[in-house]
């Protein structure tokens, strides 16, 4: 509801969407799931007295850095919002890959005319120019613990692959995880190796040397491993010498 040269003026209520995203398979179904994002949306709509959600717009498997207009239920929610409509959203980052992210899509949702609601803010947030300054702030203050988070991990990571643990990815040609988690030498490497060194000297393919591998010797590779572990090997060759 506003007022105009003192008449009040009913503000028509639009449609409501709400809008989830997680991450991998796995959070579709435990933790912030879907449908835990769904049934939060419907209780807000109804504590706060605005119709039933008209629409869900769900991304799965979608990571948080892709921006929203390049996901395929969220460039069509931008699409399909008007003057009047709400959006709501549990949380911030479900929506926003960063703080500068969150202001752009913001400010086209309050040019539109469209109410955005986040729940973990407190609700609207486009309402008024003190809201959208304390959005923004919140934004920044989000962004910036998101990003000290991942330099954590990061940390953590690269502390536990210096001490021999598997910390994800591929697995190097010619190493093994093992049962406690750690990446330890295949015992059978150096032979492999071996063998691969007396193929290529004998003048047979980088293809052929990586068939034998992964055929006979139960070690799969490709013919492009074959060549990059043999141009290694003439670079120790050449040290030693």
């Amino acid at each position: 509801m506003k007022k105009r040269n003192n008449v009040t003026i009913q503000t028509p209520i639009g449609r409501t969407f709400g809008y989830c995203r997680v991450s991998t398979r796995q959070q579709a179904e435990h933790g912030h799931s879907l449908e835990d994002q769904r049934v939060r949306i419907a209780g807000y709509c109804q504590a706060n007295g605005l119709p039933q959600v008209t629409e869900f717009f769900v991304d799965t498997a979608t990571s948080g850095s892709t921006g929203l207009q390049r996901r395929e239920a969220g460039k069509r929610l931008i699409a399909d919002v008007a003057a009047g409509d709400h959006i709501i959203v549990t949380k911030g980052d479900r929506l926003f890959r960063s703080a500068k992210n969150a202001l752009e899509i913001a400010e086209v949702l309050r040019e539109r005319g469209v109410e955005l609601h986040l729940m973990d803010m407190g609700g609207a947030v486009l309402n008024s120019s003190v809201s959208r300054l304390v959005f923004g702030i919140l934004m920044m203050v989000s962004n910036m613990e998101a990003e000290r988070i991942g330099e954590r991990t990061a940390a953590v990571k690269e502390h536990r692959r210096q001490l021999g643990f598997y910390v994800g990815g591929h697995v190097p040609a010619g190493y093994v995880k093992t049962a406690d988690g750690r990446i330890s030498k295949d015992a059978t490497w150096d032979t492999n190796l071996q063998l691969m060194k007396e193929m290529s000297r004998d003048g047979q393919s980088s293809r052929a040397i990586a068939a034998e591998m992964t055929s006979l010797r139960n070690v799969p590779m490709s013919h492009v491993t074959v060549l990059s572990i043999l141009a290694n090997e003439r670079k120790v060759d050449t040290v030693v010498q």
